[in-house]
């Protein structure tokens, strides 16, 4: 039976050896915090994904030479992979102006997100290698556009543990289902602990989206410890005789974070307390702001409890078409929630080490499709970011003359995740998961901190 399995008594003596080690270095609790690489300017990080691929050229990229050139075709080479067929160069529909002391420009749909210019700092210059929102939409999470990998949220919880152990590390308001789904916000590879916490979907009504199963439908909490410390006893027996088993831990562990959370999530989830002064800041009166000013409250509100990574999305921003309504319409859903959420966090002093990210999969081209669209763009996007660590009232890098190709000082994906980890006190490079016989990082073997933006 040895030999037809490949296997002697020397192997099976070393997989249980490799299994004590893996125990032993194991931490007694695995959501515990862990000490930073070194000395960190943030504690935690609110990403604000802008579903469908925003277009930089129609929001906070001017490009003087675009509005001039409509009608005429591109005078450089288009890329070899596209989404679709498209035209001549297209004017932005909409007016921009200068905002700030720092003179940033914005088109007139982002008014109060550019009137905070001088609070935050675009990056002009990013880029990603895929033209698909599924494979784009994963690279930008993940790192990978191709395979399956930890999550950012996951990765930045593995790296630094739970800040409070009775709320998940990692939540995800009302994530896309489609584009790589769960796996935009999986732990992958990571034990099961770091994985993603969904509240809602894309249809959840906003006031429906919560942690579900939280409440105990009036079992008394003595009686759920009780029938938790009976299963805990099982699996403990089951995972005594199995050997280290990281999968049985992490769902013994999770068993305990849900007890835990029906005594924390319900009071964060319940935003009566809050002022109707602050409720109006984040557009909560307005039924066009209302789903994302919520989103945004209730991630001040987690942040603010130790959730480490929360992130609220709002779509769709795929404007083949009809692109002047779209961009207006949805921009105008997350304007004023956004700078709210801002305004809010620096009041509180929560902006000195929390980070904020604003951004999207890809950028669109700045040649048309048809009079009034726009196809996807990996090659040039425009994000920005606030907060913790990083410089204020400044643009860094830059694109082509028409915006179509991140020129000056060119920042991927990886880049980004590099200076985010930066930030948390991680070397991106030291932060690594043995998996499948290699080391493996949230940057892979790519990725440069990307300091002129950091304080």
């Amino acid at each position: 039976m040895l030999q037809k399995s490949s296997a002697g008594f020397g192997a099976l003596a070393l997989a249980g050896l490799l299994g004590e080690e893996a125990k032993a270095a194991a931490p007694e609790n695995p959501l515990s915090t862990r000490p930073p690489h070194f000395t960190p300017k943030a504690k935690r990080i609110i990403f604000l994904f802008m579903h469908g691929g925003v277009s930089q050229v129609d929001t906070f990229d001017y490009r003087p030479a675009l509005q001039r050139d409509t009608g005429k075709p591109y005078p450089g080479k288009k890329p070899r992979i596209v989404s679709s067929a498209t035209g001549n160069l297209v004017a932005s529909p909409y007016s921009f102006k200068q905002y700030g002391q720092c003179g940033q420009w914005a088109s007139d749909i982002f008014p109060q997100i550019a009137s905070m210019s001088d609070e935050l700092c675009f990056i002009k210059s990013m880029y990603g290698s895929n033209s698909r929102h599924g494979s784009a939409l994963l690279e930008l999470h993940t790192g990978s556009d191709t395979f399956i990998r930890p999550s950012m949220g996951s990765w930045l919880n593995y790296g630094l543990g739970f800040e409070n152990q009775n709320l998940p590390g990692y939540i995800t308001f009302k994530p896309t289902g489609t584009h790589g789904g769960m796996n935009a916000w999986s732990s992958a590879f990571l034990p099961s602990h770091f994985h993603g916490t969904q509240i809602g979907t894309k249809a959840t009504p906003i006031n429906k989206a919560k942690i579900p199963f939280i409440d105990n439908n009036g079992k008394p909490l003595s009686q759920q410890r009780r029938e938790l410390d009976l299963l805990a006893q099982i699996n403990q027996e089951h995972l005594s005789d199995r050997g280290y088993d990281d999968k049985l831990e992490a769902r013994i562990n999770s068993f305990e974070l849900a007890y835990r959370m029906q005594t924390a999530a319900p009071e964060i989830q319940n935003i009566d307390n809050e002022s109707d002064a602050t409720k109006k800041l984040y557009g909560l009166d307005d039924p066009t702001t209302r789903d994302f000013g919520r989103q945004c409250l209730m991630a001040r509100r987690y942040s603010e409890a130790g959730v480490r990574f929360v992130q609220c999305s709002q779509g769709y921003w795929d404007a083949h078409g009809d692109l002047k309504k779209n961009h207006r319409e949805i921009a105008g859903k997350v304007d004023k929630p956004i700078a709210g959420l801002l305004t809010d966090l620096k009041s509180r002093g929560l902006l000195d080490d929390t980070l904020v990210l604003w951004g999207t999969e890809f950028g669109r081209t700045p040649v048309g499709q048809g009079s009034d669209g726009r196809d996807h763009n990996p090659h040039a996007m425009t994000f920005f970011l606030a907060g913790a660590g990083v410089r204020s009232g400044i643009a860094y890098g830059s694109t082509d003359d028409h915006g179509y190709y991140s020129t000056e000082n060119r920042v991927h994906f990886h880049d980004l995740h590099a200076t985010i980890l930066h930030l948390f006190g991680l070397d991106h490079k030291r932060l690594t998961y043995h998996y499948a016989g290699r080391d493996f990082r949230l940057t892979d073997v790519y990725g440069d901190v990307i300091h002129d933006i950091l304080t």
